[in-house]
């Protein structure tokens, strides 16, 4: 099988473009796929942070500065995912060359089944190469004018590059005093919608303890969003969860009202 290359990529930072990629990615090895996924966010790079990797002791800073292996760089992260992390550090986006990353994608790509690319926001020199090298580039957005705007302007440049936009996947769905919904942003996009992330406070919580939702509250409705996305990219069958087996926000707030203070 050779190995699908997505980027995930948005117009705008705060969108849970990371978020994504780490539940994606995470979802996608639990199904039994090999997946990596890659910090290519070198400037303002997250996502180790929210696995805990961000002490790493070589990252994709060091790769890309020539003064570590790509090999040296991959880490197993929850559900069997494997993780390229970025560093933090001023010093090591300042030495790195984003054109390196075809390479490093090259290099890493042949064991693998899925390979998720976390892209910088909006447009810039070491955003273009992540839009580029990729097989499809997802789109996330927020139900927000501004960021339908900016990621429109991704989608632009984008296929200016000669990409491909694999669609849309619309987060924090349901906020309030909003009336962008699905359909809205496919017309806005021209896109297809092919995921609704709803807002959901376990997201926060997940990333507090550094471990994807899709196994810190797998039955709560974004891991259910993150884990249906998963089965739509890697073409897989998904079971919808029986009503009442997804976990309402007043169901986790009970559950952990009894682990903490006893009780049925």
């Amino acid at each position: 099988m050779v190995a699908k290359v997505y980027t995930i990529a948005s117009g705008k930072g705060g969108t849970g473009k990371t978020t994504t990629t780490v539940n994606l990615g995470t979802a996608l090895a639990l199904l039994g796929k090999k997946t990596v996924i890659i910090d290519a966010d070198i400037g303002m790079a997250n996502l180790g942070l929210l696995l805990g990797l961000e002490r790493c002791p070589v990252t994709l800073h060091e790769v890309l500065s020539g003064k570590a292996d790509v090999q040296d760089a991959v880490y197993e992260g929850p559900g069997g995912v494997y993780v390229v992390p970025c560093g933090i550090s001023l010093q090591g986006f300042q030495s790195s060359d984003p054109q390196k990353l075809q390479e490093v994608m090259t290099t890493l790509i042949e064991d693998m089944d899925f390979m998720l690319i976390d892209a910088p926001a909006g447009i810039s020199k070491d955003g273009v190469i992540p839009l580029a090298i990729a097989d499809k580039v997802l789109l996330v957005v927020n139900p927000e004018l501004s960021s339908m705007a900016d990621a429109l302007k991704t989608k632009v440049l984008t296929e200016m590059l000669g990409g491909e936009i694999g669609g849309a996947i619309l987060n924090r769905a349901g906020l309030e005093r909003t009336e962008i919904n699905k359909q809205k942003v496919a017309d806005l996009l021209n896109v297809d919608v092919i995921e609704m992330v709803p807002e959901d406070s376990n997201v926060r919580r997940s990333a507090a303890f550094k471990t994807p939702i899709v196994i810190k509250t797998p039955n709560s409705p974004a891991a259910v969003a993150f884990k249906r996305l998963a089965a739509y990219v890697s073409n897989t069958d998904f079971i919808e969860p029986a009503e009442g087996e997804v976990e309402s926000e007043e169901g986790f707030v009970g559950r952990m009202a009894r682990v903490l203070f006893g009780g049925k």
